[in-house]
């Protein structure tokens, strides 16, 4: 009841902000959406009906806290081929059965959503879906272009639109009709204020988003003419916006006959696909913009997103969508809740009936101005040239999304894009069996590590887009406040998807207080030097960055080192006889040490190190972390170890546990083992107990001189290394400060 209060008190208090940042969406909403219906050619207020059905619906349903729902950038291309193809020349007829189209997405993105199908999306690959969504940039850029230069008559699909565009460019030029320039200057001058806009730094400016802005100042210059001109308007009516005079009433009827027709099924399909995709990454994308840091319910969304599809496809709107932009203007303006939604509707509802005849006065070409910035910002060219960063075969996924889906359409070009993904992940790994043998087989391991309740994942054989689900599902169960380790030291690939999607996990356990570490990636060759690059136990060239391709565990130990003053090599070397002499890795074959921080005297060297249990116990290859310490004078030989961890093994070589006289709990506690009993007692003073007592448990050895400190059997985290060196330096110092030759003397003089 208690916890209702507050949450009630909550809302209340943070009602203003959430208002005045739906006020500021709404702004934004409303040009937008007559952009988006007039550029898929439907009705004008179709898009302003999707918005005020979506911001509604989803804002009492949804399971997302700070998005803004309404029409999609996504959708204008399936929208606009599905309006010209269904209806066969007839725009109006072709709306209709678009609108029941729109109402069979919906009630499968329903069953999407109750179905918990919202992993889906795991399975495409990052490059598909930005060369998606470049694709539909593109074809937005190239519909919209001609509108915003007044030339509302050319018509065909992308390529040929994109080819058309000098022609119309020259044809401008050669104009002689007065409307028709005039509404071109609108639209050349209102893509500039959507170029610039944002490098204007004056605060009250800033207070009015770019697109209204346009609309103020079209629909003001419409005034101008009115009142303060003895002309005209010069702009022809056929280029200003249409909006029906009773808006809220004779809603279109949808048209059902073609329900069962292939082309009717294959444009459902497509609107319920790109529709799942674009909210999908867009709540994932809110929900790294979102201050209280929550994680939508994104199932929950879905079913809410179908049901406003719903709605709005019966009254005459578009397809509801999650829409990136407007959700992030709305956290950028204080909206902390579902409200900021729901009032950007309500603020919309009331432009349309107040400002009816405003709306009527803005120019196509003003609008199609702010769709060419906005296929423009998809498909610029920055972007492929951070794909190209991330490796050469990324570019190779992101072109064949791009060419299929403009060349045919958006289903059959993400289907090349996972096509093409697949086939170079079979390239670069030489083998398609990795995958084959693979696919259905469990390739994830989690559990709870007993020593210090980190939650331990381990990874094998391959990890990319097409399992990366299994993944996903373990990690979803650890709380973010907790330290998680995933560990891909026993996978053969790991894709860029996967890598890009844990980033996210990383700082979303960052903001609540937890870290997620990755390790094990430092074996992997690349074809480039991203951080994210697609990783490979097989070399993908001669050009393959192995030591120069830092992974961020590698720079994080690198850090490490340079705050130490000490030295850092990545590299790996075979000589590892000084491990031979520690009783640990007597019966096992070590292979190679790599990734080593060491101070200039040589005293502390903390490596990585590959190893296996010898051919008469197992083969398997085991990768951890090890830290060996010189001493500078002579101790006891001793191992150290949890109660019962390695007491076979070292029963095994004949050594006994030692009990220490006035310690019984750290006799029970722990393992001491060693070949003089007597002198180990006299070592182990009350100071070095203690200090073994109110510390972490850490597997210890001394063979005389040296030190080698161990916690686990795998690779240690940033975290976990720190952890380890602080340990080892505390430890030395203890040790260099125990007089164990002045001990050792008196023990001889009290025994004769």
């Amino acid at each position: 009841m208690k916890e209702n209060k507050n949450n009630v008190s909550l809302f209340i208090s943070t009602l203003p902000k959430n208002i005045f940042s739906g006020f500021v969406v709404s702004l934004i909403a409303l040009p937008l959406g007559l952009g988006l219906a007039l550029a898929s050619e439907a009705p004008p207020i179709a898009g302003v009906i999707a918005a005020i059905v979506g911001g509604v619906i989803v804002s009492i349903f949804g399971g997302s806290n700070v998005t803004i729902a309404g029409p999609g950038n996504g959708l204008v291309v399936v929208l606009l081929g599905a309006i010209t193809t269904l209806g066969n020349g007839d725009l109006y007829l072709g709306y209709l059965f678009t609108l029941a189209a729109i109402i069979c997405a919906g009630v499968l993105m329903i069953l999407i959503g109750i179905l918990r199908l919202g992993t889906l999306s795991d399975f495409f690959p990052s490059s598909a879906i930005q060369g998606m969504l470049a694709a539909i940039g593109i074809s937005i850029f190239a519909k919209q272009f001609h509108v915003m230069i007044a030339n509302t008559g050319i018509k065909g699909d992308t390529v040929s639109l994109l080819s058309d565009i000098p022609t119309s460019i020259i044809s401008l030029y050669s104009s002689f009709d007065k409307s028709v320039l005039i509404a071109a200057i609108v639209g050349i001058i209102s893509l500039l204020i959507m170029v610039f806009y944002g490098k204007i730094r004056n605060k009250y400016l800033q207070l009015i988003p770019a697109p209204m802005w346009i609309v103020l100042l079209t629909v003001g210059l419409s005034y101008y003419y009115e009142f303060f001109s003895t002309d005209s308007y010069p702009i022809q009516e056929k280029l200003l916006v249409q909006i029906p005079d009773k808006v809220f009433s004779g809603f279109p009827s949808p048209d059902f006959s073609m329900i069962f027709q292939v082309k009717f099924i294959g444009v459902v399909l497509a609107i319920t696909l790109i529709s799942s995709i674009e909210s999908l990454l867009s709540i994932k994308a809110v929900d790294k913009l979102d201050p209280e840091k929550r994680r939508s319910n994104v199932n929950r969304d879905l079913t809410a997103l179908g049901v406003a599809s719903i709605v709005s496809g019966f009254i005459g709107g578009l397809n509801v969508v999650t829409v990136i932009a407007r959700s992030s203007v709305n956290v950028n303006n204080g909206g902390s809740n579902r409200s900021a939604n729901f009032f950007h509707a309500v603020f919309l509802v009331l432009f349309v009936v107040l400002f009816q005849d405003q709306l009527s006065r803005i120019p196509l070409t003003a609008l199609a101005a702010i769709l060419v910035y906005t296929g423009y910002k998809l498909a610029a060219p920055r972007n492929l040239k951070d794909v190209a960063k991330i490796g050469r075969e990324q570019v190779f996924i992101f072109a064949a999304t791009i060419i299929a889906t403009i060349v045919t359409n958006l289903i059959t070009g993400i289907l090349v894009g996972i096509l093409t993904t697949v086939l170079i992940h079979f390239i670069l790994n030489k083998s398609v069996m990795l995958f084959a043998r693979n696919l259905i087989k469990p390739n994830v391991l989690m559990f709870k590590e007993e020593i210090n309740g980190n939650y331990f994942v381990s990874v094998k054989n391959f990890s990319s887009f097409l399992n990366y689900n299994k993944l996903r599902k373990k990690i979803d169960t650890i709380p973010e406040s907790s330290d998680a380790v995933v560990d891909f030291s026993l996978c053969d690939f790991v894709d860029y998807t996967v890598q890009e999607n844990l980033i996210g996990y990383q700082e979303s356990f960052k903001r609540k207080g937890g870290s997620l570490e990755i390790i094990g990636l430092d074996i992997h060759k690349t074809s480039s030097e991203h951080p994210m690059a697609i990783r490979s136990l097989i070399s993908f060239s001669k050009k393959s960055k192995s030591s120069t391709s830092l992974t961020k565990r590698q720079e994080g130990l690198k850090m490490i080192a340079s705050d130490f003053g000490w030295n850092y090599n990545a590299t790996k070397d075979t000589n590892c006889i000084d491990l031979n002499d520690f009783v640990f890795f007597k019966t096992k074959k070590t292979s190679y040490l790599h990734n080593t921080i060491y101070n200039n005297r040589c005293s502390f060297k903390i490596s990585d190190i590959e190893y296996s249990e010898g051919e008469f116990i197992a083969r398997k290859i085991i990768r951890a972390t090890v830290l060996t310490i010189k001493l500078n004078t002579e101790i006891p030989k001793f191992t150290l170890d949890r109660e019962g961890l390695l007491e076979f093994i070292y029963k095994f070589a004949g050594f006994k546990d030692i009990p220490i006289e006035d310690h019984p709990d750290f006799s029970k506690r722990f393992f001491l083992l060693g070949e003089n009993p007597d002198n180990i007692r006299l070592f182990f003073t009350d100071e070095l107990v203690l200090f073994f007592e109110s510390n972490p448990y850490y597997h210890i050895e001394c063979n005389g001189n040296n030190l080698l400190l161990m916690q686990k059997e795998r690779l240690a985290s940033i975290k976990e290394v720190k952890a380890l060196l602080d340990y080892g330096i505390r430890l030395e110092k203890i040790i260099s400060g125990i007089q164990y030759g002045e001990i050792l003397l008196k023990s001889l003089k009290i025994k004769s």
